[in-house]
């Protein structure tokens, strides 16, 4: 196994790690373990084959001692931590200093096992060096805020709407360059006015998703459009090949699509409220499409900078198989996203082994006994802790009149009360 695919399958498995701790999964520790040894196996793999060699200063192998420092301080404290060393105060101030840190390393290691797979790729093409340095940076930094905006997005649909109920917030408000030294063209007058609008879009954005009379989260327009206006941009976008101009093109329409679906799912599909259902858990499959529609940007960006193009535009490949080929990317980035947001729900909202679901919609060990229905009355919020220990202790003869007078509808949940005792 080679050290690229070590490292691939790392990223892969570092993520998942941290969502199983995050949901307190047994299966946190082992599946850290199994990246931790593919991350090692990857770093001596990289350094100790006689293929290819780059330049001693690169990006790549300067970004890989700095990941294995922090690899083996997430180890160390991750294994102090599982050892629940909590006597005397050295081990309590510890504890109390290294659960945040590594808390905060082990979100920061899928973000940064990113990065140095890009690194890997820049370095292995000998892009970004010199005068593109600064193009280069700007387009995968775009581009990685692009995949993030469309990540986020994700998991507000799926598992944060209750998180946007309790901030008092609509999800707009939180939607909501050039190189010194060179003369001006008209890719740097489009770069700048870009940032303008959605400096002054982002304050509007920001202003409207307030009710001022209400004093309630109200839903905006405005991300949507200014989505709109960058695709738009975007697709007439100034360029020298006929590919670099396609692959813009495709990039500002997939932006476009994803402006317009932005408006349909507010204005007709939630009709200006916080989500479909009122439990904050509900989706429609089409609100799927707008955080999708702002993945392909990114591949699109990283892959139409000035140095790539010319080796695409003199390939066999044609623009339409290259576009095809981001647009993979896209789809599977965003399935490993999806993967992790359902892992997440999935242990979030596990229900304990001592909960059983019952036919007749009761769930044995809820507070609430005994659900409400025709003929039946609710005991839930009549009845403290107290009363029933001690309410039929004291007057046996009490007990049975009241269980004569409950007649069938007592006979009728006979079942689900004898699961909840039972448990």
């Amino acid at each position: 196994m080679n050290p690229t695919t070590n490292r691939a399958l790392s990223w892969v498995v570092f993520p998942i790690g941290l969502v199983l701790g995050i949901g307190t999964s047994r299966w946190h520790v082992p599946t850290q373990v199994l990246g931790t040894v593919l991350a090692i196996a990857g770093f001596f793999l990289g350094h100790a084959h006689s293929g290819r060699e780059y330049t001693a200063n690169n990006i790549h192998a300067s970004f890989s001692w700095i990941l294995q420092i922090l690899l083996v301080a997430q180890v160390v404290f991750g294994l102090y931590l599982k050892r629940h060393w909590e006597k005397g105060q050295i081990n309590r101030r510890a504890r109390t200093l290294l659960r945040p840190c590594h808390s905060v390393l082990g979100k920061l290691m899928p973000i940064l096992s990113w990065a140095q797979m890009l690194f890997g790729g820049i370095t292995a093409l000998g892009f970004c060096q010199g005068d593109y340095l600064g193009q280069c940076a700007a387009r995968f930094i775009m581009g990685g805020a692009f995949i993030a905006y469309g990540v986020l997005l994700t998991i507000i649909l799926l598992v944060g709407q209750l998180w946007l109920r309790r901030r008092g917030r609509s999800q707009e408000f939180y939607d909501s360059a050039h190189r010194w030294g060179t003369a001006w063209v008209r890719n740097d007058w489009q770069h700048t006015a870009i940032g303008n609008i959605w400096w002054c879009a982002g304050v509007v954005g920001m202003w409207l998703s307030w009710d001022h009379h209400s004093k309630k989260p109200k839903r905006s327009f405005v991300p949507g459009a200014v989505l709109f206006v960058t695709g738009w941009t975007m697709s007439a976008h100034p360029q020298e090949l006929m590919v670099s101009a396609a692959t813009h093109a495709a990039f500002g329409f997939a932006l476009m699509a994803a402006g317009v679906s932005r408006t349909v799912e507010i204005a007709f599909i939630l009709r200006d409220e916080p989500s479909v259902g009122d439990g904050g858990r509900g989706w429609n499959s089409f609100q799927l499409f707008l955080y999708f529609a702002s993945m392909p940007p990114a591949s699109s960006l990283w892959a139409a900078n000035a140095e790539q193009m010319p080796l695409t535009d003199a390939s066999s490949n044609d623009h339409v198989s290259y576009i095809l080929i981001l647009l993979s990317v896209a789809y599977i980035v965003f399935l490993f996203a999806n993967v992790l947001v359902c892992i997440y729900d999935r242990l979030s909202n596990a229900q304990p082994n001592n909960v059983t679901d019952y036919p007749d919609g009761h769930v044995a060990g809820d507070d609430c006994g005994v659900p409400v229905g025709e003929g039946e009355f609710e005991l839930c919020g009549l009845m403290s802790d107290d009363d029933d220990d001690n309410t039929y202790d004291d007057d046996p003869d009490e007990s049975k009149r009241m269980l004569d007078r409950g007649g069938s509808s007592f006979e009728g949940n006979r079942s689900s009360t004898l699961g909840r005792v039972g448990n």
